[in-house]
């Protein structure tokens, strides 16, 4: 199932598309009296046998339903509590950055400032010029994590989406502190929907990111270092994991910075990137 947030008029609704059709689940509750959530957080309080009784109403009233070109997303979620993210989860990444593999997740954060949307045109900053991208899987936390064992991470995990983490170079190695080159405004585009934990195996998913149609990162998640359940039971030793907390759980190589010096692709005003990941869709973006 895929669930996603857009702007009507300046509100944000809730939304379910099904193919190229999305039902507003604010409408569709008062037309056909039905008890749909209006937010993310109450979606992620009901069942998928309530979902399955769900969709064959909507699918029966097709002429309720908005074309999905036509949106204006927005976020997939709305004022996360906490945007964690791991650095250097992924060999080739961490080779190609000249850094060290960690014996545990290296975990660091981004600030709500940092979200952006599907669709998106994200301005470039003036506090650095070595921007980059960073395709990475994003796990939507469903319900409050602590003290989680590795093998029942997972079942915390309310669905997943595309991200990606934009980073600036020069100013996230000015310090030894990473933060301030990640959480620059709209620096962590996600979208265009979360597609629910049932339907997704986060262990073995093609990831990739194209830049003006030029294939930049390509990967799967298997190779990863540290699975998405071994993320979160790390994660929830340290801090509460609450419902809507976003975890960006790393990225391949293929990124600017691994480039040769002097010839690395930084993004530059109207590049338009696309973050892609198998069996949940594209997060497209676009540099002004």
């Amino acid at each position: 199932m895929k669930l996603l947030r857009f702007s009507v008029g300046g509100q944000q609704r809730l939304g379910l598309a099904i193919e190229s059709r999305v039902y507003d689940l604010a409408d569709i509750a008062n037309l056909l009296a039905l008890p749909l959530p209006s937010t993310i957080r109450e979606a992620m309080q009901l069942t998928p046998y309530f979902w399955r009784d769900v969709v064959p109403r909507l699918e029966a009233n097709r002429e309720l339903a908005l074309n999905i070109e036509d949106l204006t997303y927005a976020p997939v979620v709305a004022n996360p509590q906490k945007i964690l993210c791991v650095g250097l989860n992924y060999r080739d990444h961490a080779r190609e950055s000249k850094m060290e593999v960690s014996f545990e997740p290296v975990l660091f954060g981004k600030f709500g400032n940092a979200l952006a949307a599907h669709g998106q045109a994200i301005a470039l900053p003036q506090s650095g010029r070595q921007i980059d991208y960073e395709a990475e899987l994003v796990a939507v936390i469903g319900r409050r994590a602590r003290y989680v064992s590795e093998g029942d991470a997972l079942d915390y995990v309310f669905g997943y989406t595309v991200g990606n983490d934009l980073s600036i170079r020069d100013a996230q190695f000015r310090t030894g502190q990473w933060l301030i080159g990640k959480t620059f405004d709209a620096f962590a585009p996600v979208g265009p929907w979360i597609v629910t934990a049932d339907a997704v195996d986060p262990a073995d998913l093609t990831i990739t990111c194209r830049v003006n149609g030029q294939l930049r990162q390509k990967a799967s998640t298997a190779d990863m270092i540290f699975s998405v359940a071994r993320i979160i039971s790390h994660a929830s030793r340290y801090m509460t994991l609450e419902p809507g907390d976003l975890i960006f759980t790393g990225t391949p190589a293929g990124v600017a910075m691994g480039y040769p010096e002097g010839q690395q692709p930084w993004l530059q005003s109207g590049d338009q990137v696309v973050c892609e990941i198998e069996n949940i869709g594209k997060l497209v973006n676009y540099i002004r």
